[in-house]
């Protein structure tokens, strides 16, 4: 046994689960022109950091462009997509209000 090299094998395991396929699609198109009247949406995650970082968002682009209109939603859930949760209902009514979307991760 000295000397004799012995190979060790590992069993590879996917942990993804069985599921219908979603169909992919594109990230929806830039806004066209200048964003001034424009609505834009300001998604803040569940980290403490994401809404004041979204509060110097809204103060700049406000600065740079004068009548624009922003919206806040503020996503409590942990780690999950907001389409996920009770608030699902709430969080499509606003994407579809709103012309863009900035978001922010308070890290």
């Amino acid at each position: 046994m000295v000397g004799q090299k012995t190979e060790t094998q590992y069993e590879v395991l996917n942990p993804w689960a069985e599921v219908d396929p979603i169909e992919l699609r594109g990230i929806s198109p830039r806004v066209t022109g200048t964003l001034a009247g424009k609505k834009i949406g300001l998604f803040a995650n569940f980290k403490r950091a994401a809404r004041p970082i979204l509060g110097q968002v809204e103060k700049r682009l406000k600065e740079r462009f004068p009548g624009i209109e922003t919206s806040l939603f503020d996503s409590r859930g942990n780690n999950v997509l907001e389409t996920e949760t009770e608030n699902r209902e709430k969080f499509e009514s606003w994407a579809k209000g709103v012309d863009a979307v900035v978001g922010a991760v308070g890290d």
